[in-house]
């Protein structure tokens, strides 16, 4: 299931602000939570999709709980995989790895 949107900073706002990459990696975290869990609400259905539930279901069987994963560990093959294309394709100088591609700070665990 291949990665579908990129949140991306500026160098120049993280290095000026070190508590806001991690901050909106715990944001968007947080506002995913909160939409799956309103989108398996069967009490009130949140989408126009017949069957919703058996959709969702499906959906995580196939490929777990967490299939909009965030962050580096969870998306570490697709990245890698991603990089190894963009650099054989001549897009990136070197071979880059998935690390490079985060902030430090969005590399420590948050509990929301």
């Amino acid at each position: 299931f291949p990665i579908m949107h990129v949140l991306g900073l500026r160098r120049t706002l993280a290095d000026k602000h070190p508590w806001l990459p991690a901050a909106l990696l715990k944001a968007f975290t947080k506002s995913k939570d909160i939409a799956l869990d309103l989108l398996t609400d069967e009490s009130a259905p949140k989408a126009s999709l017949p069957f919703v539930d058996v959709s969702i279901a499906r959906a995580r069987a196939m490929m777990g709980r967490d299939y909009w994963s965030y962050g580096l560990t969870a998306n570490h093959h697709v990245l890698d995989t991603f990089l190894g294309h963009h650099h054989a394709e001549g897009l990136s100088p070197r071979r880059l790895k998935p690390e490079e591609l985060f902030h430090p700070a969005t590399l420590e665990n948050f509990t929301i």
